[in-house]
């Protein structure tokens, strides 16, 4: 079985390789800068019995999306599953923001989707899976969050014609959608109150306690599995009812 994961190192992706890292898997984690991080989840990848594959690669353009992909192709003839977890965060009023890093952020955030289908169309098959990390945020208005929120909602529905478009070749797509959870983007997003938004969630969800983001990965690896077949263009959400 081979997964790619896009914003593979850290936070959900790498909770969602962690998961897949079981012998004779090979998980391509597609990472942007930290390479400590990078190497640390290629630790922890093999540990499990799995294969990694560190690819550094900025997919914020459709070149960098055929970049990644065509690397991917060279180690391996298919794909089981795609994640698109990678995101960039660009916080406050969306008419505040530099205009090139805005764009940059709803091309990663959203259409990066797209270019990556696109790209491994060629290594899909029937049984394999795409699937897109949104938030809360594409439904709702969260102050400062425009950058990634506004992404999200087109991510979500971008997803759902890849599912009609790709559905009678038996490739599913669906989007998961985390309720806050402990990542170095939630920081980023939030740098002055993270903890405090983080405790906050906690307290107001239903099931008394917060999100872990291997709670996240066990729900991507069970909607892999071909009983789920007739599961796609659907958004999970992944929150202890948070969202109700």
């Amino acid at each position: 079985m081979a997964i790619c994961i896009t914003g593979g190192s850290s936070g959900i992706g790498r909770a969602i390789a962690e998961r897949f890292a079981t012998p004779g898997n090979d998980v391509f984690v597609n990472y942007h800068a930290n390479d400590d991080a990078a190497a640390a989840t290629a630790a922890a990848i093999e540990a499990g019995g799995a294969t990694p594959h560190l690819l550094k690669v900025d997919i914020s353009t459709s070149a960098g999306a055929a970049e990644l992909l065509g690397l991917v192709a060279e180690r391996t003839a298919r794909l089981d599953q795609l994640v698109h977890a990678s995101a960039a965060t660009e916080r406050g009023p969306l008419l505040e923001l530099d205009p090139e890093r805005l764009e940059a952020a709803l091309t990663l955030n959203a259409t990066a989707l797209v270019h990556l289908v696109r790209e491994a169309r060629p290594l899909l098959v029937e049984g394999s899976t795409v699937f897109y990390v949104t938030s809360r945020g594409g439904r709702v208005v969260i102050p400062g969050y425009g950058s990634l929120g506004a992404a999200k909602a087109l991510g979500d529905h971008l997803a759902r014609y890849l599912a009609v478009e790709l559905a009678p070749s038996g490739i599913r797509v669906n989007s998961i959608s985390p309720g806050p959870v402990d990542t170095a983007a939630y920081r980023a997003m939030f740098p002055d109150d993270w903890a405090e938004r983080l405790d906050a969630a906690a307290a107001a969800n239903p099931t008394g306690r917060g999100l872990e983001k291997a709670e996240i990965a066990e729900v991507v690896a069970t909607l892999a599995r071909p009983e789920f077949a007739m599961v796609l263009g659907q958004t999970i959400a992944i929150d202890g009812g948070f969202s109700l």
